[in-house]
Protein backbone atom coordinates (compact mmCIF):
# COMPACT_ATOMS: atom_id res chain seq x y z
CA UNK A 1 0.00 0.00 0.00
CA UNK A 2 1.45 3.36 -1.00
CA UNK A 3 1.12 6.40 1.24
CA UNK A 4 -1.46 7.89 -1.11
CA UNK A 5 -3.58 4.75 -0.72
CA UNK A 6 -3.83 5.04 3.06
CA UNK A 7 -7.35 5.62 4.38
CA UNK A 8 -8.25 8.94 6.01
CA UNK A 9 -8.69 7.03 9.26
CA UNK A 10 -8.04 3.45 10.27
CA UNK A 11 -10.74 3.52 12.97
CA UNK A 12 -13.55 6.02 12.26
CA UNK A 13 -15.10 5.72 15.71
CA UNK A 14 -11.84 6.42 17.51
CA UNK A 15 -11.12 9.43 15.31
CA UNK A 16 -14.65 10.75 15.93
CA UNK A 17 -14.33 10.13 19.69
CA UNK A 18 -11.23 12.29 19.85
CA UNK A 19 -12.37 15.16 17.66
CA UNK A 20 -16.16 15.63 17.78
CA UNK A 21 -17.56 18.78 19.37
CA UNK A 22 -18.22 18.33 23.08
CA UNK A 23 -21.61 19.05 24.58
CA UNK A 24 -22.40 20.33 28.04
CA UNK A 25 -23.78 16.91 28.89
CA UNK A 26 -21.23 14.59 27.33
CA UNK A 27 -22.48 11.00 27.36
CA UNK A 28 -20.28 9.83 24.49
CA UNK A 29 -17.50 8.10 26.42
CA UNK A 30 -17.11 4.56 27.72
CA UNK A 31 -14.68 4.93 30.62
CA UNK A 32 -15.42 4.51 34.28
CA UNK A 33 -15.38 7.71 36.33
CA UNK A 34 -11.65 8.34 36.89
CA UNK A 35 -10.10 7.67 40.28
CA UNK A 36 -8.45 10.59 42.04
CA UNK A 37 -4.92 10.06 43.26
CA UNK A 38 -6.27 9.98 46.81
CA UNK A 39 -8.43 6.97 45.91
CA UNK A 40 -5.27 4.92 45.30
CA UNK A 41 -3.59 4.94 48.73
CA UNK A 42 0.18 5.18 48.69
CA UNK A 43 0.40 6.25 45.05
CA UNK A 44 2.71 9.19 45.65
CA UNK A 45 5.24 7.00 47.44
CA UNK A 46 4.91 4.04 45.07
CA UNK A 47 5.58 5.84 41.80
CA UNK A 48 9.04 5.35 40.34
CA UNK A 49 10.79 7.13 37.48
CA UNK A 50 13.57 4.74 36.53
CA UNK A 51 14.17 1.02 36.37
CA UNK A 52 14.69 -1.95 34.05
CA UNK A 53 11.40 -2.93 32.43
CA UNK A 54 12.71 -4.43 29.19
CA UNK A 55 9.76 -6.83 28.83
CA UNK A 56 7.52 -5.15 31.36
CA UNK A 57 8.19 -4.03 34.92
CA UNK A 58 8.92 -7.41 36.55
CA UNK A 59 6.86 -6.78 39.72
CA UNK A 60 3.88 -5.85 37.53
CA UNK A 61 4.26 -8.93 35.35
CA UNK A 62 4.46 -11.12 38.46
CA UNK A 63 1.45 -9.41 40.02
CA UNK A 64 -0.71 -9.86 36.92
CA UNK A 65 0.35 -13.50 36.66
CA UNK A 66 -0.54 -14.11 40.30
CA UNK A 67 -3.91 -12.40 39.97
CA UNK A 68 -4.98 -14.66 37.12
CA UNK A 69 -3.17 -17.81 38.16
CA UNK A 70 -0.81 -18.09 35.17
CA UNK A 71 2.95 -18.29 34.71
CA UNK A 72 4.86 -15.07 34.11
CA UNK A 73 5.75 -16.18 30.59
CA UNK A 74 2.01 -16.07 29.78
CA UNK A 75 1.84 -12.30 30.47
CA UNK A 76 2.80 -9.33 28.29
CA UNK A 77 2.21 -5.80 29.51
CA UNK A 78 1.14 -3.08 27.11
CA UNK A 79 0.13 0.54 26.76
CA UNK A 80 -3.51 0.09 27.72
CA UNK A 81 -5.85 -2.45 26.18
CA UNK A 82 -5.35 -0.71 22.84
CA UNK A 83 -1.66 -1.57 22.96
CA UNK A 84 -2.45 -5.11 24.08
CA UNK A 85 -4.89 -5.58 21.19
CA UNK A 86 -2.32 -4.32 18.69
CA UNK A 87 0.35 -6.63 20.10
CA UNK A 88 -2.04 -9.58 20.12
CA UNK A 89 -3.10 -9.08 16.51
CA UNK A 90 0.44 -8.40 15.32
CA UNK A 91 1.67 -11.56 17.05
CA UNK A 92 -0.62 -13.81 15.00
CA UNK A 93 -1.24 -11.98 11.70
CA UNK A 94 0.91 -11.44 8.65
CA UNK A 95 0.06 -9.42 5.53
CA UNK A 96 -2.52 -11.29 3.48
CA UNK A 97 -3.87 -13.34 6.40
CA UNK A 98 -7.60 -13.25 7.16
CA UNK A 99 -9.03 -12.03 10.45
CA UNK A 100 -12.66 -12.52 11.48
CA UNK A 101 -14.09 -9.64 13.55
CA UNK A 102 -17.49 -9.37 15.25
CA UNK A 103 -19.83 -6.75 13.79
CA UNK A 104 -21.23 -4.58 15.20
CA UNK A 105 -18.14 -4.07 17.24
CA UNK A 106 -15.29 -1.83 18.32
CA UNK A 107 -13.79 -0.59 15.09
CA UNK A 108 -10.12 -0.21 16.18
CA UNK A 109 -9.93 -4.01 16.15
CA UNK A 110 -10.63 -4.10 12.43
CA UNK A 111 -8.51 -0.97 11.99
CA UNK A 112 -5.44 -2.68 13.43
CA UNK A 113 -5.96 -5.70 11.19
CA UNK A 114 -6.25 -3.47 8.11
CA UNK A 115 -3.11 -1.60 9.20
CA UNK A 116 -1.24 -4.90 9.45
CA UNK A 117 -2.22 -5.78 5.89
CA UNK A 118 -4.76 -8.47 6.79
CA UNK A 119 -8.02 -9.19 5.04
CA UNK A 120 -10.94 -8.44 7.37
CA UNK A 121 -14.14 -10.47 7.35
CA UNK A 122 -16.96 -10.07 9.84
CA UNK A 123 -19.43 -12.30 11.65
CA UNK A 124 -22.83 -11.14 12.82
CA UNK A 125 -23.30 -10.14 16.45
CA UNK A 126 -25.99 -7.54 16.02
CA UNK A 127 -29.57 -6.69 16.87
CA UNK A 128 -30.90 -9.76 15.05
CA UNK A 129 -28.78 -11.92 17.38
CA UNK A 130 -29.65 -9.75 20.41
CA UNK A 131 -25.90 -9.08 20.41
CA UNK A 132 -25.18 -12.59 21.71
CA UNK A 133 -22.09 -14.51 20.63
CA UNK A 134 -23.55 -17.13 18.28
CA UNK A 135 -21.01 -19.78 17.23
CA UNK A 136 -23.11 -20.58 14.16
CA UNK A 137 -22.51 -17.03 12.90
CA UNK A 138 -18.79 -17.50 13.45
CA UNK A 139 -18.80 -20.83 11.65
CA UNK A 140 -20.69 -19.38 8.68
CA UNK A 141 -18.00 -16.73 8.21
CA UNK A 142 -14.96 -18.88 8.98
CA UNK A 143 -12.54 -19.68 6.15
CA UNK A 144 -9.49 -21.98 6.06
CA UNK A 145 -7.16 -18.97 5.87
CA UNK A 146 -8.57 -17.33 9.02
CA UNK A 147 -5.75 -16.75 11.49
CA UNK A 148 -7.55 -14.75 14.18
CA UNK A 149 -11.09 -14.27 15.46
CA UNK A 150 -11.64 -11.07 17.44
CA UNK A 151 -14.49 -10.37 19.86
CA UNK A 152 -15.31 -8.44 23.01
CA UNK A 153 -16.67 -9.70 26.31
CA UNK A 154 -18.55 -7.73 27.44
CA UNK A 155 -19.62 -6.84 23.94
CA UNK A 156 -18.81 -3.29 22.92
CA UNK A 157 -21.16 -1.47 22.31
CA UNK A 158 -24.10 -3.46 23.71
CA UNK A 159 -22.75 -4.84 27.00
CA UNK A 160 -23.92 -8.38 26.14
CA UNK A 161 -22.09 -11.20 27.93
CA UNK A 162 -20.54 -14.10 26.01
CA UNK A 163 -21.40 -17.38 27.71
CA UNK A 164 -18.50 -19.72 28.48
CA UNK A 165 -20.07 -22.48 26.38
CA UNK A 166 -20.29 -20.19 23.33
CA UNK A 167 -16.69 -19.10 23.80
CA UNK A 168 -15.55 -22.71 24.05
CA UNK A 169 -17.30 -23.57 20.78
CA UNK A 170 -15.72 -20.58 19.04
CA UNK A 171 -12.37 -21.76 20.39
CA UNK A 172 -12.91 -25.18 18.84
CA UNK A 173 -13.83 -23.55 15.52
CA UNK A 174 -10.64 -21.49 15.61
CA UNK A 175 -8.53 -24.52 16.41
CA UNK A 176 -9.99 -26.35 13.40
CA UNK A 177 -8.32 -23.84 11.03
CA UNK A 178 -5.23 -23.07 13.12
CA UNK A 179 -6.46 -19.67 14.33
CA UNK A 180 -6.37 -17.84 17.67
CA UNK A 181 -9.33 -16.13 19.36
CA UNK A 182 -8.55 -12.68 20.76
CA UNK A 183 -11.01 -11.66 23.48
CA UNK A 184 -11.01 -8.02 24.61
CA UNK A 185 -12.16 -8.28 28.24
CA UNK A 186 -11.86 -4.67 29.46
CA UNK A 187 -15.43 -4.58 30.83
CA UNK A 188 -15.45 -8.09 32.28
CA UNK A 189 -13.76 -7.85 35.67
CA UNK A 190 -16.43 -5.71 37.33
CA UNK A 191 -19.20 -8.28 36.81
CA UNK A 192 -20.60 -10.35 39.66
CA UNK A 193 -22.41 -13.69 39.59
CA UNK A 194 -21.01 -14.96 36.28
CA UNK A 195 -17.85 -16.66 35.04
CA UNK A 196 -15.30 -13.89 34.58
CA UNK A 197 -11.98 -15.70 34.46
CA UNK A 198 -9.99 -14.66 31.38
CA UNK A 199 -10.64 -16.89 28.40
CA UNK A 200 -6.88 -17.41 28.01
CA UNK A 201 -6.76 -19.14 31.40
CA UNK A 202 -9.20 -21.79 30.17
CA UNK A 203 -7.75 -22.76 26.78
CA UNK A 204 -4.53 -21.90 24.95
CA UNK A 205 -6.48 -21.12 21.77
CA UNK A 206 -7.49 -17.81 23.41
CA UNK A 207 -5.62 -14.55 23.88
CA UNK A 208 -7.16 -12.27 26.54
CA UNK A 209 -6.56 -8.50 26.62
CA UNK A 210 -7.42 -6.15 29.46
CA UNK A 211 -6.40 -2.95 31.24
CA UNK A 212 -6.91 -0.88 34.37
CA UNK A 213 -9.30 1.45 32.52
CA UNK A 214 -12.90 0.33 32.10
CA UNK A 215 -13.36 -1.72 35.29
CA UNK A 216 -10.98 0.19 37.56
CA UNK A 217 -11.12 3.89 36.66
CA UNK A 218 -7.39 4.24 35.99
CA UNK A 219 -7.41 5.18 32.31
CA UNK A 220 -4.63 7.71 32.80
CA UNK A 221 -2.11 5.03 33.74
CA UNK A 222 -2.36 3.31 30.34
CA UNK A 223 -1.54 -0.05 31.96
CA UNK A 224 -2.76 -2.95 29.85
CA UNK A 225 -1.84 -6.58 29.40
CA UNK A 226 -2.44 -9.69 27.37
CA UNK A 227 -2.55 -13.30 28.53
CA UNK A 228 -1.65 -16.07 26.11
CA UNK A 229 0.53 -19.14 25.65
CA UNK A 230 4.28 -18.45 26.06
CA UNK A 231 5.08 -18.62 22.32
CA UNK A 232 2.43 -16.01 21.48
CA UNK A 233 3.54 -13.81 24.38
CA UNK A 234 7.14 -13.94 23.16
CA UNK A 235 6.05 -12.82 19.67
CA UNK A 236 3.96 -10.03 21.22
CA UNK A 237 6.93 -8.78 23.24
CA UNK A 238 9.01 -8.62 20.09
CA UNK A 239 6.18 -6.66 18.45
CA UNK A 240 6.48 -4.17 21.31
CA UNK A 241 10.15 -3.72 20.48
CA UNK A 242 9.06 -1.74 17.42
CA UNK A 243 6.01 0.04 18.90
CA UNK A 244 7.08 1.78 22.10
CA UNK A 245 9.94 -0.56 23.15
CA UNK A 246 9.10 -0.43 26.88
CA UNK A 247 6.32 0.80 29.10
CA UNK A 248 6.28 3.88 31.29
CA UNK A 249 8.01 3.25 34.63
CA UNK A 250 5.71 5.69 36.51
CA UNK A 251 2.67 3.93 35.08
CA UNK A 252 3.91 0.41 35.66
CA UNK A 253 5.05 1.06 39.22
CA UNK A 254 1.64 2.54 39.99
CA UNK A 255 0.11 -0.44 38.21
CA UNK A 256 1.67 -2.73 40.82
CA UNK A 257 0.09 -0.63 43.54
CA UNK A 258 -3.27 -0.72 41.75
CA UNK A 259 -3.19 -4.51 41.66
CA UNK A 260 -2.70 -4.50 45.42
CA UNK A 261 -6.01 -2.61 45.66
CA UNK A 262 -7.98 -4.23 42.83
CA UNK A 263 -10.80 -5.46 45.03
CA UNK A 264 -11.29 -2.01 46.53
CA UNK A 265 -11.19 -0.48 43.05
CA UNK A 266 -13.83 -2.96 41.86
CA UNK A 267 -16.05 -2.03 44.81
CA UNK A 268 -15.67 1.62 43.89
CA UNK A 269 -16.51 0.81 40.27
CA UNK A 270 -19.71 -0.95 41.29
CA UNK A 271 -20.71 2.04 43.42
CA UNK A 272 -20.38 4.17 40.29
CA UNK A 273 -21.96 1.73 37.85
CA UNK A 274 -25.00 0.57 39.77
CA UNK A 275 -26.83 3.91 40.16
CA UNK A 276 -25.89 5.04 36.65
CA UNK A 277 -27.08 1.78 35.10
CA UNK A 278 -30.31 1.86 37.10
CA UNK A 279 -31.03 5.44 36.07
CA UNK A 280 -30.47 4.63 32.41
CA UNK A 281 -32.55 1.45 32.59
CA UNK A 282 -35.45 3.46 34.01
CA UNK A 283 -35.00 6.04 31.26
CA UNK A 284 -35.06 3.52 28.42
CA UNK A 285 -38.04 1.59 29.78
CA UNK A 286 -39.99 4.81 30.20
CA UNK A 287 -39.56 5.85 26.56
CA UNK A 288 -41.80 4.26 23.95
CA UNK A 289 -39.44 5.52 21.25
CA UNK A 290 -36.63 3.24 22.45
CA UNK A 291 -35.89 -0.47 22.63
CA UNK A 292 -32.74 -2.24 23.76
CA UNK A 293 -31.04 -5.37 24.92
CA UNK A 294 -30.40 -4.60 28.57
CA UNK A 295 -26.67 -5.11 29.21
CA UNK A 296 -25.45 -7.40 31.96
CA UNK A 297 -22.95 -4.72 32.96
CA UNK A 298 -20.33 -2.40 31.58
CA UNK A 299 -20.11 1.35 31.25
CA UNK A 300 -22.48 1.91 28.30
CA UNK A 301 -26.00 1.33 27.03
CA UNK A 302 -26.95 0.93 23.37
CA UNK A 303 -30.64 1.68 22.77
CA UNK A 304 -32.37 1.45 19.40
CA UNK A 305 -34.42 4.38 18.15
CA UNK A 306 -37.62 2.87 16.81
CA UNK A 307 -39.12 3.93 13.50
CA UNK A 308 -35.87 5.07 11.87
CA UNK A 309 -33.11 3.41 9.90
CA UNK A 310 -30.49 5.91 11.06
CA UNK A 311 -30.48 7.59 14.49
CA UNK A 312 -27.75 10.07 13.58
CA UNK A 313 -30.13 12.95 12.69
CA UNK A 314 -31.63 12.58 16.17
CA UNK A 315 -28.15 12.46 17.72
CA UNK A 316 -27.25 15.68 15.89
CA UNK A 317 -30.49 17.34 16.99
CA UNK A 318 -29.89 16.37 20.62
CA UNK A 319 -26.40 17.87 20.47
CA UNK A 320 -27.32 21.06 18.64
CA UNK A 321 -30.57 21.95 20.41
CA UNK A 322 -30.26 20.28 23.82
CA UNK A 323 -26.48 20.21 24.39
CA UNK A 324 -26.37 16.47 25.10
CA UNK A 325 -23.91 14.24 23.31
CA UNK A 326 -24.30 10.52 22.60
CA UNK A 327 -22.41 8.36 20.12
CA UNK A 328 -24.01 7.54 16.74
CA UNK A 329 -24.55 3.82 16.28
CA UNK A 330 -23.18 3.85 12.75
CA UNK A 331 -19.67 3.81 14.19
CA UNK A 332 -20.43 0.36 15.57
CA UNK A 333 -22.37 -1.01 12.61
CA UNK A 334 -25.91 -0.40 13.95
CA UNK A 335 -27.05 3.01 12.64
CA UNK A 336 -30.50 2.83 14.24
CA UNK A 337 -28.82 2.80 17.68
CA UNK A 338 -26.86 5.26 19.75
CA UNK A 339 -24.45 4.60 22.63
CA UNK A 340 -24.75 6.29 26.01
CA UNK A 341 -22.12 6.45 28.76
CA UNK A 342 -23.53 5.49 32.17
CA UNK A 343 -20.39 5.33 34.32
CA UNK A 344 -19.30 8.95 34.56
CA UNK A 345 -20.49 11.68 36.90
CA UNK A 346 -24.02 10.86 38.04
CA UNK A 347 -25.21 14.49 37.91
CA UNK A 348 -24.08 14.79 34.29
CA UNK A 349 -25.88 11.57 33.37
CA UNK A 350 -29.06 12.65 35.15
CA UNK A 351 -29.14 16.06 33.46
CA UNK A 352 -28.09 14.58 30.14
CA UNK A 353 -30.91 12.04 30.15
CA UNK A 354 -33.40 14.77 31.01
CA UNK A 355 -32.15 16.72 27.99
CA UNK A 356 -32.24 13.59 25.83
CA UNK A 357 -35.84 13.03 26.90
CA UNK A 358 -36.77 16.55 25.78
CA UNK A 359 -35.16 15.82 22.41
CA UNK A 360 -37.25 12.64 22.11
CA UNK A 361 -40.38 14.61 22.99
CA UNK A 362 -40.02 16.50 19.71
CA UNK A 363 -40.78 13.28 17.87
CA UNK A 364 -38.58 11.08 15.73
CA UNK A 365 -38.81 9.41 12.35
Amino acid sequence: MSQTDWPATWAPYMTWAKHHDRCRYDLTGSNLLPCSIDELPGSRDAMGLYGRNDDGWPPLVRTIAARYGVDVDCVATASGASGANFMALASVLRPGDTVLVEWPGYDPHAGVAHFLGAKVNTFARGWDQRFELDPECVEAALTPDTRAIVLTNLHNPSGAYAQASALATVGDLARSVGAKVIVDEVYLDVLEGVERSPAATRDAVFISTNSLTKSYGLAGLRVGWMLADPETVERALRVRDVIDAVGSIPSETLGVLAFEHLDELLSRARRVLEPGSALFRDFVTSRAELDWVEPIGGAVGFPRLLGVEDAEPFVELAAADFDVGVTPGRYFGEPAHFRVAVAGEFDVLEAGLEALGRALDLGVG
